[in-house]
């Protein structure tokens, strides 16, 4: 084949000596702007699995890149005064020009023609090319001509960083956080060669306008962040390599995913790589990796189909179906660790204290867990366990191991739950004419056995009406007032753990099957009249509720009312209020269900002014001495709705009216939603009303192992973990995980001790290796 490599950065290079070196009859030119031997940039760092791949596909490459390569395990961070370090974390760090030269030279060792000084406007100045590797960077030209084909989705992100260099050594990755006047500046420093650091400074773009830094020459601009950092520099100068660029060298990073990677143009087949098919931001270091490791996947594909032409565009397609996949790992994580950055100051420098801070900092990308840390830095993490158990009151001496976070009481008003984890208000559609019944005293019972700090029953109707199916429980009559006394009696009588009910109206979205017939399918008979914020029904064919008016809403909030105070003569330790989930009080809340012109529409404050003046009526009805709970949907999850900004405004209201906790949550107020799922994908939004909103918030949303629970809640991201599922495929789940995690001081019911010994020792011995 004849293949060209648009762009000698890594991708295009090791694209190119790797398939010379696979097939050598291939004609492989790489043309590259720069002067020979040249290039912009400081150090780039590689993972150790990158570098594995490197050693099994070209051990020559890879002997000399590990020569010149830097390495460290530590972790230290400059804060408000404090020092802390943290080891076992691995990084290899090198020079960006030695590593291009490195494989510069390698590509001509093997027969690769470099073209440098050569700038390419189009592919189709390559007639004669099979192949066309556009590897031509983030403003990649090939890539912009065919922006209707590649459908690049390029995002500006809004902090300012400079990329700068200096000759003072630093013996761990470095970062410095100081505050100006203006707001927070942090640098991102590390090592690359024997003689120079890189030194990356970022901050928000209102203190970059504020200290009038875009106003500034590239010297001015050094100097300023010589002054700030001088510190850590110890006397030091700063260096920079962009003379090239005009103005104070200031940019913003561009955030770039592409929806198709290859195209066809009559003569050649064209296929992205590197940065000119997706970025990742600096913050996690992986830019020059997703580079090599595409190289690497593209090669091992004609490795497996065979070198001839016709095999091209099978191998482009599986190429781009298996990259993809790793590039929206890296991607993801990358993001969460730039996020980070980008409120750092506000959210989070601001309001933890440095040992907090550090842990945040260390988890930002959520790749890095608790037992991850354990894995990595024992010492450091067990240290950080005891400083968290010690500010919940615990008495922990040194070299003892604690309880982790997870484990730890909490104590809000005038209960104290003996840990973080909850149970989640989960539907059970079993109930008759509201009652709690056998099933959910077994049900319920079981969880609170199981290990769990507060358990909630489902959401609990405050009238028939109220209800989301015939099978929902209710608490609007004495009868079902004993059945809620039958169940408090149980726990506080076999267990440490609270109850929690969860009080709710379903609004539009009532009047449905339960679940296993049709879920949110409309009953055929037996319905009942529906209330709303507005006429709008939730299905095409669901029933259209009516839109309240003023003596609607006077009867509900009574009914509410009248359930707060059954709960409060039933013993309830914990109530929620429920303004999620497209139900009655959050239909008010969202723009995409409120379409009320007249007070309780338009504007936040008329959006949530029912609701508001329901909660609280609540909050004066429940016994002061208790918590009230609110759980939001902090993100609508489609155009025109509600999202984390708004929810912020909502709980910032909730908790001027007297919420102890946010719970939350997320979507399943208009159908058409389209969440994006993940692994902790709703810990985000209560980080930022917790951090940002300094209220104390519930976590929610597919945490399902110990792991997140301690990384969520030592990380200030939460103060209580709600998990849903796995509490419905195993009843003993916290206490399960505790045993995982090698914790043995967590009491189990006294009647169940001799299978806590026996899983424990089941757990020991599945984990030793068989002889």
């Amino acid at each position: 084949m004849r293949i060209v490599c648009i762009g000698g950065g890594p991708a295009g290079l090791y694209f190119g000596l790797l398939m010379k070196k696979l097939h050598p009859e291939h004609d492989i030119t790489v043309v590259e702007r720069n002067k020979p031997y040249d290039t912009f940039g400081w150090g780039v760092v590689f993972s150790d699995a990158t570098m594995q791949s490197m050693r099994i596909w070209d051990p020559e490459s890879a002997a000399e890149i590990e020569d010149s390569f830097n390495h460290w395990d530590d972790i230290e961070l400059l804060f408000k005064g404090t020092r802390q370090r943290t080891s076992g974390h691995g990084f290899v760090g090198i020079g960006r020009k030695k590593l291009l030269n490195i494989l510069q030279a390698r590509c001509e060792a093997l027969g690769v023609e470099l073209k440098f000084e050569t700038d390419v406007d189009s592919d189709l100045d390559f007639p004669d090319a099979d192949l066309i590797i556009a590897s031509d960077g983030l403003n990649s030209k090939v890539r912009n001509k065919y922006a209707d084909i590649f459908q690049p989705d390029m995002l500006v992100r809004p902090n300012r960083y400079i990329w700068l260099g200096t000759n003072k050594l630093f013996d761990a990755f470095t970062f410095d956080f100081r505050k100006t006047d203006h707001g927070w500046f942090q640098a991102h420093i590390y090592k690359f060669d024997d003689k120079t650091s890189t030194f990356i400074v970022e901050t928000t773009e209102e203190a970059y306008q504020a200290h009038k830094l875009g106003e500034m020459s590239q010297d001015e601009s050094i100097k300023f962040c010589e002054g700030l950092f001088s510190e850590c520099l110890e006397g030091s100068s700063l260096m920079t390599n962009a003379r090239h660029l005009r103005g104070s060298a200031w940019l913003n990073f561009t955030r770039l995913i592409c929806g198709k990677w290859s195209h066809f143009n009559g003569n050649s087949h064209v296929v992205l790589m590197g940065d000119a098919a997706h970025t990742a931001h600096f913050a996690i270091g992986s830019g020059t990796k997703l580079a090599i490791d595409d190289a690497i996947e593209l090669a091992n594909q004609f490795k497996i189909a065979g070198h001839g032409k016709d095999a091209i565009p099978g191998v482009l397609a599986t190429y781009e179906e298996i990259r993809r996949v790793d590039v929206a790992r890296i991607q993801n994580a990358a993001r969460n660790a730039m996020e980070w950055f980008e409120v750092v100051g506000h959210r989070y420098a601001d309001t933890l204290e440095p040992e907090q801070f550090m842990y945040s900092m260390l988890t930002r990308s959520q790749r890095i867990s608790h037992e991850n840390l354990r894995l990595r830095d024992k010492t450091w993490l067990e240290g950080y366990e005891r400083w968290f158990a010690a500010k919940q009151g615990l008495n922990v001496k040194d070299g003892e191991r604690c309880l982790p976070p997870m484990f730890t009481p909490y104590k809000v008003r005038g209960l104290t739950l003996p840990n973080r984890i909850v149970v989640s208000p989960m539907a059970m559609y079993s109930a008759k004419d509201g009652l709690l019944d056998d099933f959910h005293m077994v049900h319920l019972g079981s969880r609170a056995l199981g290990g769990a700090g507060l358990v909630f029953a489902e959401m609990t109707c405050v009238s028939p009406d109220a209800r989301i199916t015939p099978g929902c429980l209710g608490l609007w009559n004495d009868e079902q007032l004993e059945g809620w006394k039958r169940l408090v009696a149980f726990v506080h009588g076999n267990s440490n753990a609270k109850v929690a009910m969860q009080l709710g109206h379903a609004g539009r979205k009532g009047a449905t099957k339960v679940a296993w017939e049709g879920i949110d399918q409309p009953l055929e008979s037996g319905d009942w009249p529906l209330l709303s914020a507005s006429a709008l029904p939730y299905l095409k064919h669901s029933k259209v509720p009516k839109a309240m008016d003023r003596a609607d809403m006077d009867r509900v909030k009574a009914d509410f009312v009248a359930a707060t105070k059954r709960a409060a003569e039933a013993g309830v330790d914990w109530l929620e209020f429920h303004a999620a989930h497209g139900y009655l009080m959050s239909s008010f809340l969202s723009p995409l269900t409120n379409r009320r012109e007249d007070e309780y529409g338009g504007s936040h404050e008329n959006r949530a002014r029912y609701p508001l003046e329901v909660f609280k009526a609540v909050r004066e009805a429940w016994p002061a001495d208790k918590p009230i709970s609110v759980r939001l949907s902090c993100h609508d999850w489609f155009e025109g709705g509600n999202t984390p900004e708004d929810a912020a405004i909502f709980a910032q209201m909730f908790k001027d009216a007297g919420a102890d906790l946010i719970d939350c949550s997320s979507g399943q107020v208009w159908k058409e939603e389209q969440p994006v799922y993940g692994r902790l994908f709703q810990t985000p939004f209560s980080d930022k009303i917790r951090n940002e909103i300094h209220v104390p918030t519930i976590a929610v949303g597919a945490i399902s192992e110990a792991d997140h629970a301690n990384s969520v809640i030592a990380a200030g991201r939460a103060d209580l973990c709600a998990v849903a599922r796995p509490h419905l495929a195993d009843p003993a789940w916290a206490l399960h995980e505790a045993a995982k995690i090698g914790l043995k001081n967590v009491a189990w019911p006294k009647q169940y001790v001799s299978g806590k010994y026996q899983y424990e020792a089941n757990l020991a011995r599945s984990a030793t290796p068989a002889k």
